[in-house]
């Protein structure tokens, strides 16, 4: 049986077959944030089902798309399409392309997500910037035997976004005129929504935002060494005493209106030389 080391070998050298660059940024494109791909100069895109070990996205909102190429001037490899736990995967199956982009040499990871706004301050279709997250998934990458090889045994996670990049994007969407708002993102299991009770509990304990997905790439990319950027986009509001039902329908409307400001902050950034 293959190690997860080797398997991670086994998808790099099918991707260094098929393309002769090393990526130095891995992107996440997460619900309905899919765009970003048509100003990426593409040389190959390579759907999950035929890389060694990938698993393949269930959701119908996610592609299941590798893309390599360039972006702004920066060698990038992007997932269109992620997986999350209520799909049936597991922690290690989930952030398998994270690792995988490491081996190529990517050396920053930028995630992207849709999620519910639980800060009375917020409003449907604000960008956030992800400063921090809380770990409700109930799994982590980094359970059962470390490889020395990935990354350490305890890896810290007093900066899992990077406060460096952080100020990076705040100033890139000065820059452009882009109003963004930082906070602290939960995530839970899904696939449903959460009830009265889970939203006003997600508030009391710090959260500013909840989602699905997310948090293990990001554990997985800080035990990896790399450098990660957040952002999500509030798609609808989980203020307990204001609820009104969404679905999934209203979700990706509101992702695909506001992901052109994401965008717009992502490719300010690597002009800029993130």
């Amino acid at each position: 049986m293959l190690s997860e080391y080797d398997m991670i070998q086994e998808a790099a050298e099918f991707l260094r077959s098929r393309w002769n660059e090393h990526p130095e940024i891995g992107i996440v494109l997460g619900t309905g944030l899919g765009n970003l791909i048509h100003k990426i100069e593409i040389d190959q895109t390579i759907p999950y089902g035929e890389i060694p070990h990938f698993a393949v996205s269930t959701v119908e909102s996610h592609a299941g798309k590798l893309i390599l190429g360039r972006l702004e001037g920066k060698s990038v490899v992007a997932m269109q399409g992620r997986f999350h736990s209520y799909e049936g995967y597991s922690a290690k199956e989930i952030v398998f392309p994270i690792r995988v982009m490491r081996e190529l040499g990517a050396e920053t990871l930028i995630v992207s997500n849709a999620c519910g706004g639980l800060n009375p301050q917020f409003k449907q279709g604000d960008i956030l910037l992800i400063e921090d997250h809380i770990n409700l998934l109930g799994i982590n990458p980094l359970i059962g035997p470390n490889d020395n090889r990935l990354g350490p045994r305890y890896p810290d996670m007093i900066e899992p976004y990077s406060r460096e990049l952080l100020q990076k994007a705040r100033a890139a969407a000065l820059r452009l005129g882009i109003a963004t708002q930082q906070g602290v993102y939960a995530a839970v299991p899904g696939p449903n929504l959460e009830t009265r009770a889970e939203y006003r509990y997600l508030r009391t304990i710090g959260a500013d935002v909840v989602g699905m997905s997310t948090v293990p790439e990001v554990i997985a990319a800080v035990h990896a060494g790399m450098k990660t950027l957040g952002f999500s986009i509030i798609t609808d509001m989980g203020l307990a005493d204001a609820l009104r039902p969404v679905n999934i329908n209203e979700i990706l409307a509101t992702a695909e209106k506001a992901e052109p400001k994401m965008n717009a902050i992502i490719c300010e950034l690597l002009r800029e030389g993130i």
